[in-house]
């Protein structure tokens, strides 16, 4: 019997399919008829269709002119008992024009007993013979791990992590403030977090973790998440062959000489080429393409060009010793024909497992795409390379002169952004051009005005288990009866009744194929990695690169929207009280702190920084003002207000003078607010000392807790 994780709302009820064996022993007197025979001796070869199978057609090899054929090759099937399932067999002729069917017979595969051997004999024509033997067994380990505990290299890594986290906080803090530091049950899990934004969100990141890096902050650090622009600075530099022991300074420089070219020269006749022949690859594998995996190749020849074959399982040398903070990746799950603002499920990537919590399915990163049914896969594809979890369904906006995108508009609340790529592209001389190479390489241009066509596609890994909507004891419960959020929980300015209004629903396990896009289109942070109760987070700082309409604009409109998914999905997170911004104006960072109250115990808290320009105006380095006309002129810009702003999402090239800027920009607001982070480090730890048992609650405890309030229930974290 499975353990049921107290905050798992959707349980997979886990049934064992069958493996069906076939092998297809030899044929006899294999005929066309005696005319046929007369013209052409055949050249046969066999059939195998089972109708309710996930991989449901497989054949032999043919042997030429040969009645009498010996192929002794053995075949697997994967099956759900609870169907009819039946076995058709059929004699082929293979010719040069068109294949000639030479007979069809069927067995009933129901039939057979489990764990019986059985030799059948099948008659084609009345003449010809063939041999089978068939097998029928339990499929009694599966491929997917159910569970929304934390893998067990996590866990592993989380203690190794610890230990070195105890000596480098130390060092950090100084001896005075981290006296209260004395074993690694003492050290608080501190997560980085990103936020989306294109290149942007990427130059800006780079910034902040050169930061981090010098700083001494990364070395705290237990996990650092990401999505979209983030992920692919966080891709360049955890696959780069020289980090950690070479640090963001240098790779940066790297960074700042690839995304200086123009996109454009990515489309050259030989690149061209590569492209076409990855994606034919690709598809006559059996694996989907979409409009995607185009720009995914594109992104990754900017990045990692000389680094294309790179997996997300090559990622686990960085910490394979704990030495690198474990990086999150993160996309959403959609589906076709609803907006990613009513459902999302998110799915994460880490070196070791990618999977959702929202159903507690995982498996390891080099089964992403394979072809699944009922938790075992039935046809593996090596593991997809790092540049494909790169991909993002924008760059319709870099194709497309039509500055009516009501689709993207009325489905993303940052129609800012959509705006802001139109005008930038609208009169582009070299528009026309791109795409038309853009839909040579795919032949279809669909795939630019439909999410159909422009989301990620892959095999349904869920595809054929049977799903328990609710588990009694989950505090999510009232929540499938309908019961909605208290009005006081959340602030009305992002009470929108639209907004994740069917995130409860669960995904179409019989749908062979599930849509992917950028985690972006939903909200701009990738809060819900790491509020997984089970990681037990206790201080976030989150970086939030997202386009406001102006310089000037309140910064908080995706970190509400993150609010509001936890509180719907009972999560502890600190208020955020969007009121600050009147008192205290534009900052650098903003702190929330969990209230001492039942309904904030134990939430984690929050330095959030935003993307502005203030005292780096001022200052070259904390503490260091500007001299020079040209020291004050290099940071006298703005990143939103200047309409021929370099600084647009879906610009996708940077001189250096703007990658400086911005990256400049984001390390000096980090560095200017180390006191910040000191202040709240130090707090963590006190609560860690204070709440020993925060992150451990068993089974038996919330068996005793069914019969109290279900708010106990909810302050407690796996």
């Amino acid at each position: 019997m499975s353990v049921i994780d107290p905050y798992q709302h959707i349980v997979v009820e886990h049934q064992y399919s069958h493996i069906f064996t076939v092998t297809v022993r030899k044929a006899t007197n294999v005929t066309k008829g005696a005319i046929g025979d007369m013209l052409d001796t055949p050249d046969p070869y066999v059939e195998l269709f089972i109708p309710s199978a996930p991989d449901c057609r497989k054949r032999t090899k043919h042997f030429n002119n040969d009645v009498n054929p010996v192929w002794n090759e053995t075949f697997e099937f994967i099956l759900d008992p609870n169907q009819e399932n039946v076995l058709e067999v059929t004699l082929m002729d293979a010719n040069y024009v068109m294949d000639e069917t030479l007979g069809t017979s069927t067995f009933p595969i129901s039939s057979l007993k489990l764990g019986e051997k059985k030799e059948v004999q099948l008659t084609f024509n009345d003449v010809t013979e063939m041999t089978l033997e068939l097998s029928l067994e339990v499929c009694s380990s599966t491929d997917l791990r159910f569970s929304m505990a934390l893998c067990d290299e996590e866990k592993k890594f989380r203690q190794q992590r610890k230990e070195k986290i105890i000596h480098r906080m130390k060092s950090f803090l100084g001896e005075e403030n981290s006296k209260n530091l004395t074993s690694s049950r003492d050290v608080p899990v501190i997560a980085i977090l990103g936020s989306g934004g294109g290149f942007r969100a990427m130059v800006g990141f780079a910034g902040v973790m050169k930061a981090l890096y010098e700083s001494g902050i990364l070395d705290c650090a237990t996990y650092i998440a990401g999505l979209s622009g983030s992920t692919w600075y966080m891709s360049t530099l955890y696959s780069h062959p020289d980090f950690p022991e070479k640090g963001p300074k240098e790779i940066n420089q790297e960074l700042m000489n690839s995304v200086s070219h123009n996109p454009l020269l990515l489309l050259t006749p030989q690149k061209v080429k590569r492209y076409i022949e990855a994606l034919w690859n690709k598809k006559s594998s059996g694996q989907p393409v979409t409009f995607t995996d185009i720009f995914g190749m594109l992104i990754g020849e900017t990045l990692i060009h000389n680094r294309m074959d790179t997996t997300l399982s090559n990622m686990k040398e960085k910490i394979n010793d704990a030495q690198c903070a474990l990086p999150l990746f993160t996309c959403l799950h959609v589906k076709p024909d609803v907006s990613e603002l009513m459902f999302a499920d998110w799915v994460e990537f880490s070196p070791y497992e990618i999977g959702m919590a929202k159903y507690g399915t995982f498996m390891s990163p080099d089964l992403f795409g394979s072809k699944f049914f009922m938790g075992t896969v039935v046809k593996k594809y090596n593991e997809n390379p790092l540049h494909f979890l790169m991909e993002n369904i924008r760059l319709k906006h870099l194709v497309s002169n039509d500055s009516s995108d009501s689709e993207d508009e009325s489905q993303h609340p940052k129609g800012t952004e959509n705006s802001e790529a139109n005008q930038e592209y609208q009169n582009s001389s070299q528009e026309s051009w791109v795409q038309r190479m853009l839909m040579a390489l795919v032949g279809d241009s669909a795939l630019f005005n439909t999410r159909e066509g422009r989301a990620g596609k892959v095999h349904n890994f869920m595809l054929g288990l049977n799903l328990n909507s609710c588990y009694p004891l989950s505090p999510l419960a009232d929540l499938l009866t309908q019961e909605s959020v208290e009005e006081d929980e959340l602030d009305a300015a992002v009470a929108d009744p639209d907004e994740f209004e069917r995130i409860y629903e669960p995904l179409d396990v019989k749908s062979k194929k599930i849509h992917i896009v950028d985690s972006g289109l939903t909200f701009n942070l990738p809060y819900p990695l790491i509020l997984r109760p089970q990681r037990g987070v206790d201080l976030i700082i989150s970086f939030d690169f997202s386009a406001r309409p102006s310089d000037s604009s309140p910064p908080f409109k995706e970190i509400l929207l993150a609010e509001k998914w936890a509180k719907m999905n009972k999560l502890p997170f600190p208020k955020i009280d969007p009121n600050v911004f009147d008192r205290e104006g534009m900052k650098e960072c903003y702190v929330f702190k969990p209230k001492d109250t039942s309904s904030e115990k134990d939430c984690p808290t929050i330095i959030h920084f935003v993307l502005a320009n203030i005292n780096f105006r001022k200052y070259k380095a904390p503490g260091v003002p500007r001299e020079t006309q040209e020291e004050k002129d290099f940071a006298d810009f703005d990143i939103f207000d200047d309409p021929n702003t370099p600084f647009s999402t879906f610009n996708f090239q940077y001189p250096n003078e703007a990658f400086k800027r911005l990256h400049d920009l984001m390390e000096f607001n980090t560095l200017n607010n180390i006191d910040v982070i000191k202040q709240a480090m130090m707090e963590s730890i006190e609560y860690r000392r204070e709440n020993p048992s925060r992150c451990s609650v068993s089974l038996s405890s919330v068996e005793a807790s069914r019969f109290f309030n279900k708010n106990n229930l909810n302050n407690n974290h796996v």
